[in-house]
């Protein structure tokens, strides 16, 4: 979950023993854990001031545990132990008191955070009598409320006087942070500029790992050099691109370095959090993305029969949104119209598959990598591109000539750019799928005539 802002999960599932015992997993709801922690840890009888804040306390823990993936990441597959000694007290099928049970409905989503972070505070709490620690005193609690302190005081005595009280934070399903796709050297999106931001970050505690210049969502060669470099240091397979392992490890290093499962956490700024691109396309939306998502729709719509094919004018309409639904249907997809993370993920799957499986001949273009394209990079499609913004400078003189080096160098961005600014493009210099379709489909125009269609030859299909 260090990818967005906390929220607050349906359910928790809890180890009933040490993280590393054979000792079963259960799940439960969220509340019904709040409740069970609560009444296990202290006593109905007390003021209710410092109840609640003995509450918050237990809540903000419950959430730093999901939030870090503290577990989770080091490969468990729970949320957090019912063992004190690492965690909080879950008695497993306890009966709860029923003025606990009434607070904890209204303050189960209420969390403690300090202010100017994003994460859940770690709220480390002890009674106070048999063991003592720099957080909360469960029984100290009880005499400051006795004094008069609300329990947003009692927490300020403890946690300091910076912190805040988040009110009404959503319910939604968990997911695992991972996105489910491996990142690689041209791959883009949130996920690639988490990354970087955690591996930045990371880099100032282990100094061999080189920075990344532009933490812009672009998985770049200084990214891949930064991503090989943290497998090496920490013994993982030099790959240079980021699989599920990859991924947790890095999540529990920067949570490590940030030491954001402490009470001195160094804490989470939104604008590390804050997302480059669209989570979820939908109806009304017009953008790059949706540009974007268009055209992998209308390559896999000429492939796939069922696939409804659309228009890509980066406007999402009802057009577009039908045409995702029935990608959906294909794929055994939730039909929402929305193109979340699952939808997007299986688009681009199915995508890559046409680009790997699909003979040449089929296309009277070359179908866009998959990957994107900039200064730096190499290899064959950016030979290809070179090839057809050399041959669309024969009729477009502002569009620089370029040698098919196979190499992305300045004057590869020079005439990418130039063709951008001429054909109403962000002139980024950077090949994604929207500029490629572009400089793509113009080449075929002049090649092959405005009445070719440069996705597919008639003839082949994927039923």
């Amino acid at each position: 979950m260090l990818t967005g802002t906390p929220f607050i999960p349906e359910t928790i599932t809890v180890h009933l023993g040490y993280p590393d015992s054979g000792a079963p997993d259960v799940t439960v709801g969220f509340a019904s854990y709040v409740k069970n922690v609560a009444s296990s840890e202290i006593y109905p009888t007390w003021p209710e001031n410092a109840l609640r804040a003995n509450i918050y306390a237990i809540v903000s823990f419950a959430l730093n545990r999901i939030y870090t993936e503290w577990y989770r990441s080091r490969g468990y597959d729970f949320d957090i132990t019912a063992t004190t000694q690492f965690d909080q007290k879950f008695i497993n099928g306890r009966e709860y008191f029923e003025n606990i049970s009434y607070l904890v409905d209204e303050l189960f989503n209420d969390y403690i955070r300090r202010s100017g972070s994003i994460e859940p505070l770690f709220t480390s709490f002890c009674n106070g009598t048999t063991t003592t620690c720099a957080g909360l005193s469960q029984w100290g609690t009880v005499s400051l409320a006795n004094r008069g302190l609300t329990p947003y005081e009692i927490l300020q005595y403890y946690y300091g006087e910076d912190i805040d009280i988040v009110k009404n934070a959503p319910v939604q399903t968990a997911m695992p942070s991972y996105p489910d796709i491996e990142l690689k050297n041209g791959s883009f999106g949130n996920e690639v500029k988490y990354i970087q931001v955690w591996l930045n970050r990371i880099s100032r505690n282990y100094p061999a790992i080189p920075k990344i210049p532009a933490a812009d969502g672009v998985f770049d060669t200084p990214t891949e050099a930064a991503v090989r470099k943290f497998q090496q240091v920490f013994g993982l397979e030099v790959t240079g691109t980021v699989d599920a392992a990859t991924w947790y490890r890095i999540t529990y290093i920067y949570t490590s370095v940030k030491r954001l499962a402490e009470l001195d956490s160094e804490g989470v700024r939104f604008d590390e959090i804050s997302p480059q691109f669209a989570e979820d396309l939908h109806i009304g939306m017009q953008s790059i993305e949706v540009s974007m998502l268009q055209y992998y729709l209308a390559v896999i719509g000429a492939y796939y029969e069922a696939v409804i094919p659309v228009e890509i004018t980066g406007y999402f309409g009802e057009q577009t949104e039908r045409s995702v639904k029935s990608f959906q249907r294909v794929f055994g997809l939730p039909q929402t119209g929305i193109a979340d993370r699952a939808t997007r993920n299986d688009l681009y799957r199915a995508y890559q598959g046409i680009v790997e499986s699909v003979p040449p001949q089929y296309t009277s273009v070359a179908l866009y990598p998959g990957t994107v394209l900039r200064e730096g990079a190499s290899g064959d499609s950016v030979k290809i591109i070179q090839q057809y913004l050399t041959y669309i400078n024969r009729s477009y003189s502002d569009i620089p000539a370029v040698s098919d080096t196979g190499y992305f160098g300045p004057l590869t961005k020079q005439s990418v750019t130039a063709f951008q600014r001429q054909f109403g493009i962000d002139p980024t210099g950077i090949v994604g799928a929207v500029t490629w379709d572009s400089i793509a489909g113009v080449y075929s125009d002049l090649r092959y005539g405005f009445d070719k269609r440069p996705y597919q030859n008639p003839g082949y299909t994927i039923k």
